[in-house]
């Protein structure tokens, strides 16, 4: 099979979707594979590297892409990357099925697109996993955002000039994200509290050393958010969260917001009055940020200083900051993935086979997401 990997267009996305460890292998198993030049440039992969790895360098991404039966992405194709396809090709990567408005010209070519957020949470599923690879950078790279923007210490110094007390520090939101940056949280020295709609979390949070904070839930509440993904709650108890919440973050010296629902706008668990409230110096990283936000306050991009003296940091793509290792494990929960459809004959797509059925978004000329009830 011809493997293309082309550069990634979106701004400020310094991800790649293969590494010469990965290409290594795809050529070892027999494939052809084509790198678009500068491709993993940012990612600390320069095009030599790939080539030692057996890979060949394009120079025109649309002659690379029209050869490609696979091709492999971080994000999206645009509409120009999707016209270069060849028809029948196989595309896989982070394809924002949700708001995926190309879903349609993907169909018309007859692509067989696999959108890797779909992908179900199973043990099987692990490590292809790319949400979990991504948002555990993600957390990390949040709390070292925070420091920062924190004009503080995180931990707690004791010097002949004084005592420094540790820096508090409240996750909303605890995921895989969430669980890094307790974890990231805890090894500067900061105090830890989380919060989750899920009680099943409040084990994790412990393991942890953080402190778990409750909202009282009835039965109904407790079963709605057993899953893995956190559910929209009622209003009832979303004004019980939205004053817990409030009193914790109005304490808090740094504040990291995790909390999505796939396929819907993030959940705002601050309120500008929250904010406001807080102590100058304070600090809101909000992951949430390219979805809207789990602040009221977040501006998708940029980082904001109120005038009450409180951050509110809305960067977006966290693992586009750390590309190289970020793309070290993408590029591994793809190759893994390719296993699924890659044999010695070429390529068998199973559709009986639950991962690939969850996650083909386009297949024989038909938009496959959301599928049909």
């Amino acid at each position: 099979m011809h493997i293309a990997i082309p550069a990634e267009r979106l701004a400020g996305e310094h991800r790649v979707a293969a590494t010469p460890d990965t290409v290594k292998k795809l050529v070892a198993g027999g494939h052809a594979v084509t790198v678009e030049s500068g491709a993993g440039l940012a990612a600390a992969q320069p095009d030599a590297a790939y080539q030692e790895a057996g890979a060949v360098i394009a120079a025109d991404r649309a002659a690379a892409l029209a050869q490609a039966d696979i091709v492999l992405t971080v994000r999206p194709l645009d509409e120009d990357g999707i016209a270069a396809l060849k028809d029948g090709a196989t595309l896989i990567g982070q394809l924002n099925p949700y708001h995926n408005h190309n879903l349609p010209a993907l169909a018309a070519k007859r692509v067989s697109a696999f959108a890797l957020e779909l992908l179900p949470r199973s043990t099987r599923a692990q490590s292809m996993d790319v949400l979990s690879s991504q948002n555990n950078i993600a957390g990390y790279r949040a709390v070292l955002l925070a420091t920062q923007h924190y004009p503080r210490f995180m931990p707690m110094l004791m010097t002949a000039a004084g005592t420094v007390k540790p820096a508090r520090l409240l996750i909303l939101g605890v995921g895989v994200a969430g669980l890094q940056a307790i974890a990231t949280g805890k090894r500067l020295g900061a105090v830890v509290e989380a919060f989750d709609v899920r009680p099943a979390t409040k084990e994790q949070v412990e393991s942890l050393g953080a402190k778990f904070i409750e909202v009282p839930m009835s039965e109904e509440e407790k079963i709605a958010n057993s899953g893995v993904y956190a559910k929209e709650m009622s209003e009832s108890y979303r004004q019980r969260q939205g004053e817990l919440v409030a009193k914790h973050a109005k304490a808090a010296d740094i504040v990291i917001t995790t909390a999505l629902i796939p396929g819907k706008p993030a959940p705002k668990l601050l309120s500008a009055e929250v904010v406001e409230a807080m102590k100058p110096g304070s600090v809101i990283v909000d992951l949430a940020a390219e979805t809207g936000g789990n602040c009221a306050l977040t501006r998708p991009g940029e980082t904001v200083r109120l005038d009450n003296g409180v951050t509110v940091v809305g960067q977006t793509n966290l693992p586009g900051l750390l590309a190289a290792d970020a793309s070290s494990l993408y590029a591994k929960n793809l190759l893994t993935f390719l296993g699924l459809l890659l044999t010695p004959e070429g390529l068998n797509l199973n559709l009986e086979d639950e991962i690939l059925s969850a996650t083909l978004v386009t297949h024989a000329g038909q938009v496959r997401f959301p599928a049909a009830d």
